[in-house]
């Protein structure tokens, strides 16, 4: 099979396309054929070295699959060879999806909603899950709340958008002004140009002082220290950006704040509450750009370029015509 291997950690051009052999399912295990894939930030942080001790090289890395079963291994009776499925690779566990076949433990594996192209459902697994990680299991986001998702525009804030909304929360967003419409679009009340104001004066003219009940960091820098200006009363903060440097989170004491770091973890439970989602049309990826597997190394320039033009999700047509 073809896979797009990483032989040393550094930029773009570490990988490689080369052939590997085509995996085969165990006990408990499915082998799919892997239509589409696509680009996270995780898939460049480990390029780079960021994990070097948890990712042996050559390795074969990628965090999303799209495809269609070709064979199960002893013990599976979930899934048969034909079935469309989707899901996140175990993370440090394994070879990922940047190759035509993966091979992936049943429990993790959830079907493809058929409303969904390949390509589209490729986009949503790994920031699918860790929106609802962060939102629905770590914040509690209820019903009637308020949250601030910092970059609306991007992979995992598109999709956090469209789920608080889903929840029937009251969503605020920081984009750049070109992406306004766009997240509107998606479902946010109040969008906040955050080149040219700052976010926790919008916030607390939008809540008349309050603040909001939710912060969920998706872009770092001085988010953790920042958030507790912009929060309510036992308000809660969920960030899934590596901590870079310490942060002085002094002013959460006083707002009785809670803080919460999402690394997400992978189960067929959330794959099924966000298929539900995409089935009651809450929910849908956006697809900002598609390259072929032979083109990844040109994907992830991209999606390390800021300001790089992407709204939602880089994808990877693995087949050669991924719908």
């Amino acid at each position: 099979m073809k896979a797009m291997m990483l032989r040393s950690f550094g930029g773009p051009e570490s990988f490689e396309l080369c052939d590997a052999p085509q995996p085969s399912p165990a006990a408990g295990e499915v082998l799919v054929r892997v239509h589409a894939t696509s680009i996270n930030p995780l898939d460049y942080q480990v390029r780079r070295g960021d994990y070097a001790d948890f990712v042996p090289l050559p390795a074969i890395t990628g965090h999303d699959v799209s495809g269609v079963v070709e064979a199960v291994g002893p013990g599976v009776t979930t899934f048969s060879p034909g079935d469309e499925v989707w899901y996140t690779p175990q993370i440090f566990a394994g070879p990922g999806s940047y190759a035509e076949y993966h091979v992936a433990a049943e429990s993790i594996v959830g079907k493809k909603p058929p409303t969904l192209s390949h390509l589209e459902a490729a986009c949503v697994p790994l920031v699918g899950g860790t929106a609802w990680e962060a939102l629905v299991v770590r914040a509690g986001l209820r019903v009637g709340e308020s949250v601030l998702i910092h970059g609306g525009a991007g992979g995992v804030g598109h999709v956090a958008i469209q789920l608080a909304k889903a929840i029937g929360a009251r969503v605020y967003t920081t984009v750049r002004e070109a992406n306004f419409e766009f997240a509107q679009s998606l479902g946010a009340d109040g969008v906040i140009d955050y080149r040219k104001e700052d976010y926790v004066d919008a916030i607390l003219r939008e809540t008349g002082g309050r603040g909001v009940d939710v912060v969920f960091d998706t872009i770092g820098g001085d988010a953790l220290s920042r958030s507790p200006d912009a929060l309510a009363q036992l308000g809660r903060v969920v960030t899934i950006v590596d901590i870079a440097q310490p942060q002085n989170v002094i002013q959460a004491w006083g707002k009785n704040a809670s803080y919460h770091f999402v690394f997400t973890r992978q189960n067929r439970g959330k794959l099924d509450e966000l298929s539900t989602l995409v089935e009651r049309g809450q929910l849908r990826p956006h697809v900002g750009a598609v390259y072929p597997l032979a083109d990844i190394p040109l994907a992830h320039t991209q999606l390390e370029t800021p300001n790089n033009g992407v709204r939602g999700k880089i994808a990877i047509a693995v087949a050669p015509a991924a719908p």
